[in-house]
């Protein structure tokens, strides 16, 4: 009975949907992007995951390395003589390089390299063999974007420090490092034996010690580790293997899937809202079909039931359209996403799982959103076929539709939480999209109160119609405002974050600020660097002299026992670190004391008082008052924290962690910085080339050319990011076409009715027009104030920094999305002013 019961619904189903599938369809289009876009994120998130899992070696190159500030060559590597099957070591720091064929210089991150590291993978340099035949002389690996930004070839030759070295090639990319990497810190690889000859590495200089071991398969590689790290836990040094490699990779690009997932749930989410707005119109035009079945039987929940089949079997078919779109989608993303991934090339493969996880979840998500207009439908009267009404017997509060309400947001949380696995996150996520719904439905609710409240009665026909219906009944008004206004808002904030971050960067280099620092200046250089930058007319804004050290006790506790000690709050890593400091007797502009008194200099009673930044004090669970050593080259030092200090690191200015008064550290073997400004870049170019061939060592930021470092950074990312959003902004459109398509339907008798009664093209066309024109008016300011608030909330609580955004790029959106709005709401018209009047109610009739 049963059985027979749900056959002759889908019969039903069938036969009422044969003369409505073109409009089903347009329901069902408003989910496909969505749908397509977390299945091509989740499939290309799969290949990337397994192709690093298949080539974790050769994106670390060795089975295990270490990396630290100091040489280890005496006190770890000899442990692997007997473990390793073969070893390497690089020195790694930065520098200034030059290139004499046009006398271009750059900061550059020089690595000098020994051995036959790689062991798995390799690099991919041009020509193919160039990294092997480099180490066989004077000749230099150059990074690819240094190559093109000097116009250089392999056979021009580099300077690196005192020694001239042959470009035996250009490198395309390194082993597990992403691409974009380059774009921030251009590498030079020279052969180790030439390192010295170079005299870059000064006291005072900050230098990385790597060191790559093979190992023989089936060795514990964690276990040996563990072992080291216990055994040196006085040492300051970094391990990684291949597993620990294959983790942070997995980290990284699990927090990006989440990110761009979380962006691709948005398009689907406005595409639901469609689904909600376009099945809400359906069934209001379906409501007499609902009543006639009433009069001859058919219950309520049959009737329910009947229109539900009809709307699962298109929210299937537009799912299962947007996995097999997704699918197609992902072999494009590597090209996307090339940039920052750590392999060179990502499988395409076909992810069944993705599939079935996009299809389950945009059938259910269609179905929660148009349950909300469907349940209207267990409530409508057979009397309806007697009467004109189309409110009674459908007002009043239903408790299923306020389940439904709940049920929408558990799976939007749900959802989030599936992908980021924080509680906190996917409670942040939904409420954030609810307030945003809130806020611009309530905004449309708002704009279709006042219109009828302050209705123009004196303003003339066209104008009167026009705005009549924003509210009349079935009016776009609510849905056309979310859509566009969600979508401008998405777009909107985008541009605002990445314009306020760059700005923050360029106001370091405006009016009077300094905008080059030159660093590593040994104390014999000092004099002449400062002639140099007389004779240029540049102004030394600071001088400023840099101690390195390490910090052996907080607190009488050093690092072996902060080890031994696993509920320490202490931060590992301030044991660690070597700390660049400075002494001085007053505190500079970027700088405001929050806690504690500064001392300038030593006091009569001898306590050395320095002063931490409240980063650092966090990390070390620093107060005032504590007590520290740090080991000075040897020398053990007491001190006393005497004050936390607030900094503001965005200005270009020499801060430090720790700063200890006057009479302690001149003495001491240190280097010093010079902060200078240049106003032009060409005396910028020509006087880092006269420091460079005077003083080789001496490394020079510019911050030009960290603008144009991070410009270019940015814009990569933000090309990301709108890409992903372009799903977003064609699924707003994709719900403005079909709303409005769909709209047609019911406007054509109120058309039809117009063109009879006399009224001519333009009369109509105005009418449409200027509707739409006020829709799409008010959903895109809404979508701007949106995004300027999220964007003020970005500013104040997580950059910490100015808000100051341009208007112009959303001014020029808003009126784009103004006027497609109009174009689309006018192109929808044709129909109706192309035809005759009595053709067009024959065609809705039939």
């Amino acid at each position: 009975m049963a059985g027979s019961k749900f056959s002759w619904l889908l019969k039903m189903a069938w036969r009422d949907s044969r003369r409505n599938r073109s409009r089903l369809i347009l329901f069902i289009s408003s989910i496909v992007l969505g749908i397509a876009a977390l299945v091509a994120i989740n499939s290309f998130s799969e290949n990337l995951l397994s192709d690093i899992n298949r080539e974790a070696k050769s994106l670390l190159g060795a089975d295990l390395t270490l990396e630290s500030n100091q040489p280890l060559d005496s006190l770890i590597v000899p442990r692997f003589d007997t473990i390793a099957t073969d070893k390497s070591r690089s020195v790694d720091f930065a520098s200034m390089v030059l290139f004499p064929k046009n006398g271009g210089t750059r900061l550059a991150f020089i690595k000098a390299f020994e051995g036959n590291f790689p062991y798995y993978g390799k690099f991919n340099t041009t020509p193919q063999d160039a990294y092997k035949s480099f180490k066989t002389g004077k000749k230099a690996l150059v990074d690819k974007t240094l190559m093109l930004q000097f116009d250089m070839q392999p056979g021009d030759s580099i300077k690196v420090g005192e020694l001239v070295f042959e470009i035996e090639g250009k490198i395309n990319s390194v082993p597990g490092q992403a691409g974009i990497a380059s774009s921030i810190a251009p590498a030079v690889y020279i052969p180790m034996e030439y390192l010295d000859a170079t005299q870059l590495v000064q006291p005072g200089s900050r230098v990385d010690y790597q060191y790559q071991f093979k190992i023989p398969d089936g060795y514990d590689v964690e276990a040996l580790k563990k072992r080291m790290r216990e055994d040196y836990a006085e040492l300051s040094y970094r391990d990684n293997s291949v597993s620990e490699r294959k983790e942070d990779l997995g980290e990284s690009l699990g927090n990006m899937n989440t990110f761009l997932n979380l962006i691709g749930f948005i398009a689907l989410l406005l595409g639901c809202i469609g689904v909600a707005s376009a099945v809400h119109i359906y069934i209001k035009d379906k409501l007499p079909t609902v009543a006639i079945l009433r009069t001859i039987g058919t219950s309520g929940r049959q009737s329910f039931w009947i229109y539900l089949l009809q709307i699962s079997a298109m929210g299937l078919m537009g799912s299962i359209i947007g996995a097999a779109l997704g699918s197609l989608l992902q072999v494009i993303l590597p090209a996307v996403f090339g940039e920052f991934l750590p392999v060179d090339q990502v499988s395409t493969n076909l992810s069944w799982s993705a599939i079935g996880q996009g299809i389950f979840i945009g059938l259910g998500i269609a179905l929660l959103f148009a349950l909300l207009p469907l349940l209207s439908i267990r409530r409508i009267s057979p009397l309806r076929t007697l009467r004109a009404s189309y409110e009674a017997d459908t007002e009043g509060a239903d408790p299923l539709q306020w389940l439904v309400y709940v049920l929408i947001a558990v799976f939007i949380a749900g959802f989030t939480f599936w992908q980021t696995r924080g509680i906190m996150t996917s409670l942040l996520f939904t409420v954030g999209v609810g307030v945003a719904f809130l806020l611009l439905g309530g905004v449309a609710k708002l704009l279709m109160w006042a219109v009828r409240r302050f209705f123009p009665v004196k303003w003339s026909y066209v104008w009167r119609q026009s705005i009549a219906n924003l509210f009349r009944p079935n009016n776009q008004t609510f849905i056309l405002m979310i859509s566009i206004g969600l979508g401008t808002a998405l777009i909107s904030m985008l541009f605002f974050t990445q314009e306020m971050l760059l700005k923050q960067v360029e106001l370091s280099g405006t009016d009077n600020q300094p905008n080059m620092i030159l660093f590593d200046i040994q104390p014999e250089q000092k004099a002449g660097v400062k002639v140099v930058a007389d004779n240029f007319d540049l102004p030394v804004i600071q001088e400023v002299p840099i101690v390195t050290m390490k910090l052996s006790e907080i607190n009488g506790i050093d690092k072996a026992e902060r080890m031994r000690d696993t509920t320490s709050e202490v931060r590992r890593w301030v044991y660690n670190r070597e700390y660049r400091t400075t002494y001085r007797d007053t505190l500079i502009d970027t700088e405001e004391i929050i806690s504690g008194e500064w001392h300038g200099s030593v006091g009569d009673d001898g306590v050395v008082y320095v002063s931490l930044a409240d980063g650092i004090a966090e990390d070390m669970k620093a107060e005032v008052g504590n007590k520290m050593i740090f080991n000075v080259q040897g020398v053990p030092i007491e001190a006393t924290v005497g004050s936390i200090r607030k900094i503001n690191w965005n200005k270009v200015q020499t801060n430090f962690f720790v700063v200890f008064p006057n009479g302690v550290l001149e003495q001491a073997p240190q280097s010093n910085v010079i902060v200078t400004r240049v106003e032009s870049p060409e005396q910028s170019a020509k006087f880092q080339q006269q420091v460079v061939e005077g003083f080789s060592n001496v490394s020079i930021i510019d911050l030009t050319q960290i603008l144009k470092s991070v410009d270019d950074v940015l814009s990569k990312v933000s090309f990301v990011i709108r890409f992903m959003a372009l799903f977003s902004i064609l699924t707003g459109l994709l719900v403005l076409i079909s709303s409005v398509v769909i709209s047609k339907y019911q406007r054509i008798k109120e058309s039809v009715l117009l063109r009879t009664i006399g009224a001519n093209r333009r009369q109509i066309l105005s009418i449409n027009a200027f509707e739409y024109f006020m829709i799409g008016t008010l959903a895109a300011l809404t979508g701007i104030i949106l995004a300027l608030a999220g964007t003020w909330l970005l500013a104040r609580f997580s950059f910490e920094i100015a808000f100051a955004p341009s208007l112009l790029p959303s001014f020029l959106l808003f009126l784009g999305i103004t006027a497609l709005t109009v174009l689309i709401g006018l192109f929808n018209s044709r129909d109706v002013l192309s035809r005759p009047p009595l053709e067009v109610l024959r065609t809705e009739v039939q």
